[in-house]
């Protein structure tokens, strides 16, 4: 039996990357799209539970069904798997345009999208390239198809992130989530608004574990195990074995 793989996103469902990954999935088996109808960046794991919101169907090539979703990444896996009650051996967030690596990964709606699959019991894959190209990360889709399941990390760990910078080495490093990679700076406007800027803090330790430096620095693939839950154990061990 083909496997069955849900796509989202959070740049929306004419996305580049999306459109991309699509057409890459469907030789691995049936693709459905459950994505934004409109860009959903950094809305991190929202979810509406205040109002009614639009799901129509739509055309992507190569997916057998499309769905534009009128809210953020999270709810388009959720109305997939709860509300149309499908079941999946895959969702794949991405491919976002730009990097979900320190800690963006708690922006990100195309990794909570992989978060909310986790929750409900599904396999989730984020996939993230720096946005000057999605050329680069495309080409590398079947290597990293290949390394994940040559080394059955699936079985390790139902949810990944991935980050393929632009001129890779094409190496692969298991890396653990960095800190600071972006930040802001609020510029007044008028009328007494305020425009965030962004600005880069990353700090390079040059330790290659680390996945800001593992794709900024030397330009490998960064593969990082995720999970929900937030439990600091350390703490949790101490204090309850004191």
């Amino acid at each position: 039996m083909a496997m069955r793989i849900a796509i989202t996103n959070d740049d929306g469902i004419q996305g580049e990357g999306l459109l991309r990954l699509v057409q890459w999935a469907s030789k691995l088996g049936e693709v459905t799209v459950y994505a934004p109808k409109v860009e959903q960046s950094a809305k991190s794991h929202a979810i509406e539970i205040r109002k009614a919101f639009e799901v129509r169907e739509a055309e992507v090539p190569g997916a057998v069904r499309a769905y534009a979703v009128d809210s953020t990444p999270a709810d388009c896996i959720r109305f997939a798997l709860l509300g149309q009650k499908e079941n999946f051996d895959l969702i794949i967030s991405g491919i976002n345009k730009g990097l979900n690596i320190g800690q963006d990964i708690m922006y990100s709606g195309t990794v909570s999208a992989v978060f909310e699959a986790g929750a409900l019991g599904a396999r989730g894959l984020a996939l993230s390239a720096e946005p000057d190209s999605f050329d680069d990360a495309v080409a590398q889709l079947d290597r990293i198809w290949a390394y994940m399941q040559e080394n059955d990390l699936f079985g390790k760990c139902p949810i990944w992130n991935v980050n393929i910078p632009s001129g890779t080495t094409g190496e692969f490093r298991i890396a653990r989530q960095g800190g600071p990679y972006y930040s802001d700076d609020f510029a007044p406007q008028d009328n007494d608004l305020y425009m965030p800027v962004g600005k880069p803090v990353w700090v390079n330790t040059f330790d290659d574990s680390i996945d800001t430096n593992a794709v900024l620095h030397y330009r490998h693939i960064s593969v990082t195990p995720l999970t929900i839950d937030r439990t600091d154990r350390k703490t949790f061990e101490a204090i309850r074995n004191a």
